[in-house]
């Protein structure tokens, strides 16, 4: 029996979700790969005027996993902002480190709360939008892989 209990469909989403976050991709790094060996200093320049960072790219990426799960979660989540593009205050390793770890643990809370869906649930709104639980987790996927390009190519304009 699968970890969401005989969901099948819920479970072919987490299976993409871990593919782009951190797993074996047809489309290439995972997202966790590409972010590797990547120092503070690297992800807080901004090598391509007027585009993000890498590390404002990360915060950006753990603030929609962080919003995701409280609106999987029944929260009603007006987005600021402050919320959809966090700041970076310091840029020094151990902020670094912070920011990868928040990253992370908003995509184990996340995927914990995927893990409890059934597949009946996924045409449910997820909010007042009326948008489905079933749309927004492929965009999650798709916001996932969209940044994790923009951070490949930071990387490259970063050599």
């Amino acid at each position: 029996m699968s970890e969401t209990g005989g969901s099948i469909e819920v479970q072919r989403i987490l299976d993409q979700m871990d593919r782009a976050f951190s797993g074996d991709g047809w489309h290439g790094p995972p997202l966790l790969g590409l972010l590797e060996g990547v120092s503070a200093d690297d992800a807080s320049k901004h090598p391509v005027k007027n585009v993000h960072s890498i590390w404002e790219l990360v915060h950006h990426i753990g603030a929609w996993n962080s919003i995701v799960h409280r609106r999987l979660e029944g929260e009603v989540v007006e987005v600021t902002p402050e919320q959809n593009w966090p700041p970076v205050w310091e840029a020094s390793e151990v902020e670094w480190k912070r920011a990868l770890d928040n990253l992370k643990e908003s995509r184990k809370r996340l995927r914990a709360s995927v893990v409890t869906l059934q597949d009946s649930q996924l045409e449910e709104p997820v909010d007042k939008s009326g948008t489905s639980v079933y749309a927004v987790l492929h965009g999650i996927v798709q916001h996932d892989l969209y940044h994790a390009g923009q951070i490949a190519i930071l990387k490259k304009a970063l050599t």
